[in-house]
Formats: structure tokens, sequence, C-alpha cells
């Protein structure tokens, strides 16, 4: 398989991380699917999401892809609220989809952030560094990138361009 997917989970499709999306998917014949387009209510015990579009999201990206690149900006220190809902979401696999989940294992994880200036706080990659292993996912790594006047400059490209490259040595 070894096929790669960028998770765009910004509340902007076409906002700056779309701008770092596109250059890395276009670069490296990536898939990338939107969160933003995708109907994910929130967690809940009770499981009164049955019918939205994670599971066949989820189940879909399982099945076509060896790496999972999630890509989201810097909200108040943290992920977007669309991809916490989406990482919440992901204990429907530990609670009622178990055969799903334990699909995860093996699977690589990274992580590209992105914000307007070159500053992420210490522990912004603890969720994502700790949901990993608790998954059984390897964790490649993560960069933080960031748009300036409305463009990515060379230096931000370059650091994009070590990083795909020291995911796809790594896989």
């Amino acid at each position: 398989m070894k096929k790669s997917v960028i998770i765009q989970a910004s509340s902007r499709s076409e906002g700056d991380t779309n701008k770092i999306v596109n250059y890395i998917a276009t670069n490296n014949t990536m898939d990338v699917i939107d969160l933003r387009t995708k109907n994910i209510g929130h967690y809940d015990y009770d499981y009164k999401n049955e019918g939205d579009d994670f599971l066949e999201l989820i189940t879909h990206i399982i099945e076509t892809y060896d790496t999972i690149i999630f890509a989201t900006p810097v909200y108040w220190y943290s992920m977007s609220g669309i991809l916490k809902v989406f990482f919440d979401r992901i204990s429907d696999l530990i609670r009622i989809h178990k055969d799903t989940g334990r699909k995860l294992r093996g699977k690589n994880m990274a992580i590209v952030s992105s914000s307007n200036s070159d500053d992420l706080n210490e522990g912004f990659t603890t969720p994502f560094v700790e949901s990993a292993n608790y998954l059984g996912m390897n964790y490649l790594g993560d960069t933080h990138v960031y748009i300036e006047n409305d463009s990515i400059n060379n230096e931000v490209k370059h650091r994009i361009d070590t990083f795909v490259k020291t995911i796809n040595n790594t896989i």
C-alpha cells in the first residue's frame, strides 16, 4: 500500500493551512481529506452520532493509507477544534468498533502545525504523540510552519521538504 494522506483540519478550507497542505500534496502526490467538509459530531457515550461521516471516513483512511499526516492550524495553543472532535471520535473505535480500531496499529502518524509566526509552544504535540502510542501507531514526527505575507517563504518550503523527506525515508 505505502500511501499517505493529509487530513486537513482547519476552520477555513482555503486558508493558510490549506496553502501548506497543497504544497505538500502537490509535491508528493498525497491525497487530502478536508475535515471541514465532513459531518462529524462530538463524541458521546451513547453513540448518538452513529449516522454521521466519522465511521465511514476513518474506515476508508485505515483501509487505504499507511501514513496519516494531520495538518492543523494552532488555535489557542492547541490543535483545531475540528481535529479535536475527530480525535475524540477515535474513542468509538476503542469502545464500539474495536476491530476497526485495532487496524490503526502499525500505521504511521505525523503532524504539520501552522500559524502566522514561527513560535509553537512546548507541549503542542503531546496529544498526538500520546495518542499514537496508545493506538499502537508509529509517530514519525512533526513540523511547525507559518505563512508570511500570504505565501510560503523559501525557508518554510525547505522545512516542509526536509520533513516530508524524513517521513518518506522512515516508511
